[in-house]
């Protein structure tokens, strides 16, 4: 899944005069997400805490949002868990400003029926507190290069037989004076 589907509050008369706030939390059921080629399972789902204030000339919807994830360990490939707390910020103007060429990252509004959707700041924020890289614990020693073995379960003789071959080869500066006879 690459969005969520709209989280519409409706703001109503709850939030008329500047300074006024409207606390929003609730749990979206969404089985899994994925950030480039990572794919992440999402057994609970996700939940969010969100106050939105009004700000004078729009609505400053701050929070977090928490899930647990599972996923691949990006180095032994073993089930990995992840846990997910990523802050929402956003701004939503009342009316698009003169300016908007200047906004370079662009601007939410709010809805002409007094609405906000959340579902983009929930997702930016759960994306932007995925880790870019996913380990089972934080010493996962991986996997061996030339075997596959699962080297967190102890080591599997490849890196030890390497460099007996190197140490035994023709590339071993030395390996000239295995031959030398020294008279024994």
């Amino acid at each position: 899944m690459d969005a969520l589907d709209p989280i519409v509050v409706e703001l109503g008369e709850r939030l008329e005069n500047p300074g006024d706030s409207l606390p929003v939390s609730g749990r979206i059921e969404i089985g899994s997400y994925s950030t480039g080629e990572k794919e992440l399972a999402l057994p609970d789902g996700v939940s969010y805490d969100v106050v939105l204030t009004h700000a004078g000339d729009g609505i400053l919807a701050t929070g977090i949002v928490r899930a647990h994830a599972q996923a691949s360990c990006d180095r032994c490939l073993e089930p990995a868990d992840v846990d997910i707390a990523g802050e929402i910020e956003e701004y939503f103007l009342f009316q698009e400003p003169e300016d908007a060429d200047a906004y370079e990252d662009g601007f939410e509004l709010v809805g002409p029926d007094r609405t906000v959707d959340l579902s983009g700041p929930i997702w930016d924020a759960m994306v932007m507190d995925t880790p870019f890289v996913i380990l089972c614990r934080p010493d996962c020693a991986g996997l061996c290069p030339t075997c596959g073995a699962n080297l967190n379960e102890g080591p599997c003789g490849c890196a030890e037989r390497a460099e007996r071959e190197r140490l035994e080869g023709d590339d071993n500066p030395f390996a000239v004076l295995r031959g030398l006879d020294l008279g024994e």
